[in-house]
């Protein structure tokens, strides 16, 4: 692996031209694509394999034109104090605003809340339902204008009107904190690289990444339904991966040129080298995005695989286009100070600063004499932090977590008060009696059923469709959507479900938005263990090949595990218990969403691995090169903590700058990932990692002499370039003789 680089590097070096061509050509074509292809819709959700999915497949079969998945509003009226909308002033505003409501291109249809008695017992409040043929991401700005401009005429007559629902469901956006989390990226660079040029050549290369990435992922949005938080994910964590990616190149190889290289020679050692750690952490990343595919849901395996594939881009331009730029740059990557200096002065200056230690070496000193005190604090404090994943509640966001400011929030509170919490969350029971001789007995059954189990309000008369082999329930629960109640409710309905077909030949299945929630909430908790299992066991298995050991990828498994517990209870606390909730920008808490502990996992592992290659391979090849297993930890540090402490805070200031998305997905992501970040780097690969390594000894690099010699030789130390090098110097040799 190491030789192979080396000599993509030392390429790439000499076919500058070439390579900085093929890069900017990509990034055109990808441009011209998002530019030229049709505006994306909003992705499709399914959940295969669930009984709520099957539910909204039947009822497209059999109700052709319903739209189940279609956007819906729910304007609802609220009369003014004292009065009732029966009343001769607002009765007539309503009726008008139900008619106004009918009148767009997309509406399939409109409930009038007199007739379907969708009124409060007090007659203060009612609701409109509205049916759109289309999402709410796909509904038209005219229609979205229209349904606004019915309630506002509404508003005139005196009335309170709100609208619930998805059918104002609007774009995220990621707000001016990514802009800053770029910025404090591109300082830490220039404090770290202590060079503009050094500095600017990772984000240059990270922004043209992602925009490769991002820009493909758009021109391909429509075809393959990828709904707009596919790219801002891709788009985060490329950014983050990138810059590092790139850092670790050039920091390597400003130190070979420090040793007193040519700079070719540097490129191709500093692409073997550092250019191994990041194809190996950069396959770590991609193994835990692509691993999401075991979940099954179509919406978070395009967002994996998406996400993947710009780490991927990342890879690549690391690769070739960072040693076609440092060929455009020459020495100027290094510290001014440095440059103006002649070879022999710099030389003996390099060798007066390595005598004195630097932080990195002084703390790697520090815990290889303390390894038992620094292990127990580590340990302990992540422990603590981790402490509030046990109050850890999983669901999905509905209006009711909404900011109160806001329409949608404002109609969830005011049906909660017309008509009781569970209004909110209505479940729809369908029925299919293809099977039964009695259609209509059997689904005066179903109801019956239902009306006895606890925790039910209403149940709606059956709808047939026009075959009449087929209908609809709908239920109202008395508590609210997310809570516990509710879905005890579900399964209750579920189990009646089962003895009515026993019964009758009719199979009944309960759907909604409530009862999709829960039920993608227990596939996420169900794929959790595979999902574990998968990529831990691959990536494990990979790490054994780069570390040749047993117990150094074991420990890294487990310090992972550690800093996502503890980076789940920072999402607690802050996005459920609400601590900090306000400098978040978080106005709402609420249950956390169901697939953040999966993504989390799956993403967290990928990026812990890379600090754990890029730091731990600088120890291996000084443990391989002869040097004593606690002074290889000292030597790691002495030549990587630094760097790796400014890609920790780089990726941390990427993913912070999330947090200002309106998006509570990319929010709680974004916060997520930069404490999980910090909690890995500074806590378990900083601390944990060189205290284990430092009281295992020898024992970390020990590997069973017959899996020595099945695993392939990946050669991340370098150790073949050595014969490389010397072949490339007799070979300039020869040149300059002939």
């Amino acid at each position: 692996m190491a030789t192979f680089l080396y000599r993509l590097g030392r390429l790439a070096f000499r076919r500058r031209h070439f390579v900085a061509l093929i890069w900017v050509a990509l990034l055109t074509l990808a441009g011209v694509g998002a530019a030229s292809a049709p505006a994306a819709g909003s992705g499709s959700f399914s959940i295969p394999g669930t009984e709520a999915q099957k539910a909204f497949d039947l009822l497209d079969e059999r109700f052709p034109g319903m739209s189940a998945d279609g956007a819906t509003a729910r304007v609802v009226f609220q009369a003014p104090d004292g009065q009732k909308l029966s009343d001769a002033g607002n009765k007539p505003a309503v009726e008008e605003a139900v008619k106004d409501l009918g009148n767009g291109s997309e509406v399939v249809s409109v409930t009038d809340p007199f007739e379907t008695k969708s009124v409060s017992e007090d007659g203060s409040v009612g609701y409109a339902q509205v049916r759109y043929e289309v999402s709410g991401m796909e509904l038209k700005e005219t229609s979205k204008e229209a349904l606004e401009h019915a309630a506002e005429d509404a508003r005139d007559s005196g009335l309170t009107v709100e609208i619930g629902g998805d059918a104002l469901q609007a774009t995220p956006h990621t707000g001016s904190t990514e802009v800053i989390g770029i910025a404090v990226a591109a300082v830490v660079l220039v404090i770290t690289l202590g060079s503009l040029v050094a500095a600017g050549l990772p984000l240059l290369t990270a922004l043209i990444g992602v925009g490769i990435g991002v820009s493909t992922i758009t021109a391909l949005a429509n075809v393959l339904e990828l709904g707009s938080t596919t790219s801002t994910l891709a788009m985060m964590i490329g950014l983050a991966v990138g810059i590092d990616y790139a850092l670790f190149i050039v920091s390597r190889y400003r130190a070979e040129l420090a040793e007193g290289r040519d700079r070719e020679e540097a490129v191709g050692r500093a692409a073997g080298t550092a250019g191994s750690a990041v194809v190996f952490a950069g396959l770590t990343v991609v193994i835990a995005l692509v691993g999401l595919a075991v979940v099954n849901i179509p919406m978070l395996t395009k967002m994996g695989v998406a996400a993947a594939g710009t780490v991927v881009i990342a890879v690549l331009i690391a690769l070739t286009m960072i040693p076609a730029l440092l060929g455009y740059a020459g020495r100027k990557v290094q510290p001014a100070g440095a440059r103006s200096k002649r070879f022999g002065r710099r030389k003996a200056a390099a060798e007066d600063h390595a005598a004195k230690p630097n932080m990195g070496t002084r703390w790697a000193s520090f815990v290889v004499r303390r390894p038992v005190a620094v292990l127990l604090f580590g340990v302990i404090g992540l422990g603590a932090a981790a402490v509030p994943v046990g109050s850890l509640e999983l669901g999905l966001p509905d209006d009711g977590s909404q900011p109160t400011s806001t329409t949608q929030r404002r109609a969830y509170d005011l049906l909660s008060e017309g008509f009781g919490p569970g209004f909110n969350g209505p479940l729809m029971v369908v029925g299919d009696a293809k099977g039964s001789d009695d259609p209509k007995a059997a689904a005066a059954e179903v109801a019956d059923e239902i009306k006895g189990l606890d925790g039910v309000v209403t149940v709606a008369p059956a709808t047939f469709n026009k075959a009449g082999d087929t209908f609809t329930i709908t239920v109202v629960p008395d508590s609210k959507p997310s809570s516990t109640q509710t879905e005890d409710l579900v399964h209750a309905i579920r189990d009646t479900g089962a003895a009515v077909q026993a019964d009758t030949g009719t199979e009944v299945l309960v759907s909604g938005t409530t009862a999709m929630n829960i039920d993608f909430s227990q596939k996420m908790n169900d794929a959790l263990v595979p999902y574990l299992a998968l990529v831990v066991g691959l990536a494990f298995l990979l790490l054994i090949a780069v570390f040749r050991s047993i117990l150094v990828p074991l420990k890294a498994a487990l310090g992972f595990l550690l800093s996502v517990l503890a980076a789940l209870g920072a999402v607690v606390a802050v996005f459920q218990w609400g601590w900090l909730s306000g400098l978040m920008g978080v106005e709402e808490t609420g249950p956390i969403m169901s697939m953040m502990p999966i993504f989390m996992v799956g993403v967290v592992f990928g990026l812990a691995m890379d600090y754990e290659v890029f730091l731990v391979t600088r120890m291996r090849e000084a443990y391989v090169h002869g040097e004593m297993p606690s002074q290889a930890v000292v030597t790691g540090f002495k030549h990587g903590a630094r760097v790796v402490t400014a890609a920790a805070v780089i990726m941390m200031a990427v993913f912070a700058g999330f947090i200002g998305s309106s998006e509570s997905m990319v929010k709680m992501i974004g916060f997520g990932l930069a404490i999980a970040v910090f909690f890995d780097a500074f806590v378990v690969r900083m601390a944990i990692v060189p205290a284990v390594l430092a009281l295992l000894g020898k024992r970390a690099w020990w590997l069973p002499k017959w899996l020595d010699r099945a695993l392939p030789n990946v050669d991340v130390e370098g150790e073949g370039l050595k014969a490389a090098a010397e072949a490339h110097a007799d070979k300039d040799k020869e040149l300059v003789r002939a």
